[in-house]
């Protein structure tokens, strides 16, 4: 399985290099874990609603929505609806691209250009990017 937890398209104008030599391509960087397991599927009725419940619990604010706000058979049919899986991870891999290729100058350039345009985790995530390579000159 995986999770994502951000993207975003990088334009090769947004590296200054490109400028110079010419030689560069669009890419998508990303943060990404990838859950590796055996997965168990659950298609009955009370294991769907009471995570629903559990979930439900857990996200809603201050005033929250319960399952038993909207009518009994709406939420059977939305319970009916839902297929419920389970992972047990063996194995947890996280995977990060965030142009850690290029040079200092366009990892740094795109992850500006990217904060500039409200992508702020990813170009949060190409700076520090950008200052480790600094470190390793």
């Amino acid at each position: 399985m995986v999770f994502r937890a951000a993207d975003a398209y990088i334009s090769p104008q947004w590296y200054p290099s490109k400028q110079e030599f010419h030689k560069q391509v669009p890419t998508w960087n990303y943060l990404v874990a990838h859950a590796h397991g055996r997965i168990t599927i659950h298609d009955d009725e009370r294991y769907v609603r009471r995570n629903v419940a559990k979930l439900t619990y857990r996200h809603e604010g201050p005033v929250p929505w319960k399952m038993g706000d909207a009518p009994r058979e709406f939420i059977d049919a939305m319970v009916k609806a839902i297929v419920g899986l389970e992972i047990e991870v063996t194995r947890l891999v996280g995977k990060v691209k965030l142009s850690q290729n290029k040079e200092l100058r366009d990892i740094r350039n795109a992850g500006e250009i990217l904060n500039a345009q409200g992508d702020h985790q990813i170009g949060e995530a190409m700076l520090p990017a950008a200052a480790r390579k600094a470190e390793k000159g």
